[in-house]
């Protein structure tokens, strides 16, 4: 229960489903409410879908590549550290926030949105993947179905998150958004950090 409550705390962070909520707003407004649904269930099943395969994955990733589970949690801490850096900061992070050529080819199809940039990299990004592996990679069957579980719940909420958008904006403003914000960049920071920590005891430097 303790090692859920760690991995779905992170997930929260990291994933941020309020302030990303202001995202989907902005990307589906205009949308008939239908397409919204279909965008915002399509979004959180094509980060399920990465996230799990990366978290079941994992290990049979780094034996191919040659990384050991100490290298992935330095370079893991660093990115999230860094998400949570921008957050506190009021900005952005430019690992999960679409850029100006992924936000220019959303005119193809509505649908399209739901992969990127909502999919990715917005819910299912570096810092979402690094976050995963951390928690999966060397963790025994059940912690791994356990961080599965855990991001799924994270994406049943996002989804719930998306589809009240609206009313998160009007109700809470983008002022009391951005206070949520910087509060999850503090918890992602303190996690970039811990997962720092481990990756040096790890490789015997600290």
């Amino acid at each position: 229960m303790a090692h859920f409550a760690a991995v779905f705390m992170a997930f929260f962070a990291v994933m941020n489903p309020i302030a990303n909520s202001s995202i989907f707003v902005g990307l589906t407004d205009g949308l008939e409410r239908r397409q919204q649904r279909l965008i915002a269930f399509r979004s959180v099943g094509v980060a399920f879908a990465i996230v799990a395969l990366f978290s079941i994955g994992g290990r049979e990733l780094f034996s191919v590549f040659g990384i050991t589970l100490p290298a992935f949690r330095i370079a893991g801490g660093v990115i999230i550290g860094i998400i949570g850096y921008h957050l506190l900061q009021g900005q952005h992070s430019s690992f999960h926030k679409p850029g100006a050529t992924e936000a220019g080819d959303m005119d193809d199809s509505v649908i399209d949105i739901a992969i990127t940039p909502l999919g990715i990299p917005v819910l299912a990004g570096p810092g979402t993947i690094a976050t995963a592996m951390n928690f999966a990679a060397g963790s025994t069957f059940p912690e791994i179905v356990s961080v599965v579980l855990a991001f799924g719940s994270i994406c049943a909420i996002t989804f719930l998150a998306f589809i009240g958008g609206p009313w998160f904006t009007r109700t809470l403003g983008l002022e009391a958004i951005k206070v949520v914000s910087r509060l999850m960049g503090l918890i992602l920071a303190v996690v970039g950090v811990q997962m720092l920590i481990d990756g040096l005891r790890g490789a015997g430097l600290a």
